[in-house]
């Protein structure tokens, strides 16, 4: 391995060592100074697009974009010149101009990377270059999410994260000139695109351009409604990332806090998601050990995260019968809430309003899909993400740092630790090994952890010796490892058993509809590792640790479900998939 190349500059007078190959951006800051950025997302999107980042080198007599611009020998740097502030501050200038100006009513106010910069380089409300503004629409045709082109930057995060994540690449750069803009091919709507619902281009946008749909609004109805008893679930990430949306750090367990803003905010019933997660893994650990068992469709592939199940659906069909046939925890919970606890409380299930907190704006599609109505009437009335949760308690007047823990209600809100780590890459797996190992063996000592699927690299694979079987597993996330793992296996490069595959990269903690976090951030802290490591914090600490372990579990099917893939189980707890286009997303 031949040796790397260092090359010595000067960066503001300070002199910096640094690899051959690494841009300015990256030297500066190895250096402890922050040149701004707008287009850029590391290894994502570094295309020197929006010159918010221009720098000077000496002899050069042009400013250049430190993102894309390589540190050569000797080479000296100034960031923060009269030229380069005058150029940064008309930039800005220029962007606004083409901007639709509602800060005070926009959702990202207070978190627009735009406004900081606005603010930082003094730009107010200059407007010497106002003139004609680029024709632009609001699309609110999908489910999950609005876009508001007219303050669209043009950065193209948004289409580089869809297309080099996500693999669905259903938008992209329309026109030139004065006229482009981001779009569908054709301009067409996106809920008649393959759009698959995962809300990344969201979080990756840093203005308002692209905002989740907001149902709070419907929420407050219903809160205010004395016939209406009004449930809700939160999933196992919201307890990880909540906390951001008030100043605290990342990766802060919030559970107790959450629990009771959530009572503040008037909801009949506090439940824990983590209660149906382990139901999930109950029925999804049944399926394997019977698929293995009756040599049924194997790979056996994960079916908790709804914007896998509409790429899936879209891109890869021919898996469908892969995919478990059980309900998402969101789904399964909503179906239990409808019957066996409205039975048990002697409660008409069109009076249980069910909602339903999410890390994901492709649970907004999912509770709409009409297969997801076990009782005839939708398992979930209304999903919200962590961000819509985060405004309620602010609108409210809550203190949300100052709350006390409080725990969550029974008996919908008694959970293990295997439910706890769904919301991280792998914890899916890691769970149902956990029941699997045991029902398999017999062994009530089987193992608990599989640290093996554990991590956020693109790709894992494990083989274990559960007993007299040799188990392959394989676990991914990000829609563009699921295409590359999926293609391994149509090859027959691989063999698997099980498949866990998570939409969002890093899986629920990095979900769509999770805290935003500016690209200053993304670029340099692991967020993924971060918020999962309160996650398997919290696992490691609990009592119970194995789904099947859980008491109301046990009750649930003792007294109403049966058994683990009874008639009953599968009218309330499973479901079924269907091939789509994947060019008109029907």
């Amino acid at each position: 391995m031949s040796e790397v190349k260092m090359i010595n500059l000067k960066i503001d007078g300070t002199p910096v060592t640094v690899p051959e190959g690494t841009t300015i951006l990256d030297a500066a800051r190895q250096a402890s100074i922050d040149i701004p950025t707008l287009c850029y997302l590391k290894e994502i999107n570094e295309i020197g697009a929006c010159r918010m980042c221009v720098v000077e080198i000496k002899g050069s007599p042009k400013l250049n974009a430190a993102c894309v611009y390589p540190v050569a020998e000797g080479m000296e740097v100034i960031t923060n010149s009269k030229r380069v502030f005058e150029a940064r501050r008309i930039n800005l200038e220029l962007l606004l101009s083409n901007h639709r100006r509602e800060c005070l009513s926009c959702v990202r106010s207070g978190n627009c990377e735009l406004q900081k910069l606005c603010r930082d380089y003094g730009v107010e409300d200059e407007r010497r270059f106002d003139g004609a503004m680029t024709p632009s629409t609001i699309d609110d045709s999908a489910t999950h999410m609005i876009r508001d082109n007219s303050k669209c930057i043009l950065c193209r995060r948004c289409t580089a994260v869809c297309d080099q994540n996500q693999a669905a690449a259903v938008i992209g750069v329309n026109n030139r000139g004065f006229n482009t803009h981001i779009g569908c091919a054709f301009d067409a709507p996106l809920n008649t695109v393959a759009c698959v619902s995962c809300g990344q281009c969201i979080v990756a946008c840093p203005t308002g351009a692209l905002f989740e749909r907001d149902d709070t609004d419907r929420v407050w109805e219903a809160l205010r409604d004395p016939e209406k008893r009004v449930v809700v679930q939160t999933a196992p990430s919201i307890r990880a990332t909540l906390g951001e949306s008030f100043g605290m750090s990342i990766g802060t367990n919030v559970e107790g806090k959450m629990v009771a803003a959530l009572r503040r905010l008037g909801f009949d019933d506090v439940f824990d998601t983590d209660f149906s997660a382990d139901l999930t893994i109950v029925e999804e650990a049944n399926e394997l050990v019977e698929r293995i068992k009756t040599g049924g469709k194997l790979p056996l592939i994960t079916s908790c995260s709804p914007g896998w199940i509409n790429y899936c659906e879209h891109y890869f069909p021919d898996f469908i019968e892969n995919l478990s046939t059980c309900k998402s925890p969101q789904q399964m919970f909503g179906a239990v809430t409808k019957s066996w606890y409205a039975e048990k409380l002697g409660i008409d299930p069109k009076n249980i309003f069910m909602v339903s907190i999410m890390p994901c704006t492709a649970k907004k599609y999912e509770c709409k899909r009409p297969e997801q109505a076990a009782n005839g009437i939708p398992d979930i009335d209304v999903a919200l993400t962590t961000r819509e949760l985060a405004r309620m308690i602010e609108r409210a007047g809550i203190d949300f740092t100052a709350l006390p823990d409080e725990k969550f209600d029974d008996p919908l809100g008694v959970s293990t630790g295997a439910a706890v780590i769904f919301g991280a890459t792998g914890g899916v797996m890691e769970a149902a090994l956990r029941t699997a190992a045991e029902w398999i063996t017999g062994d009530t000592a089987a193992p608990v952890e599989f640290t093996d699927v554990r991590g956020t690299e693109d790709i894992k694979e494990a083989t274990y010796k559960v007993g007299d079987l040799t188990l392959n597993v394989a676990v991914t996330s990000g829609l563009k490892n699921a295409e590359k793992l999926l293609e391994s296996v149509i090859s027959g490069e691989k063999n698997y058993h099980f498949i866990e595959v998570m939409a969002c990269p890093g899986g629920c903690v990095n979900g769509g509809g999770q805290p935003i976090q500016p690209a200053k951030v993304r670029n340099n802290v692991d967020l993924k590792k971060l918020r999962a490591k309160a996650l398997y914090s919290q696992d490691s600490s609990m009592p119970l640790r194995k789904s099947h372990d859980n008491p109301v579990i046990k009750e649930v099917y003792d007294k109403y479900l049966e058994k683990p893939g009874s008639h009953r189980a599968h009218e309330l707890l499973h479901t079924s998939y269907v091939a789509k286009d994947k060019f008109t997303g029907e």
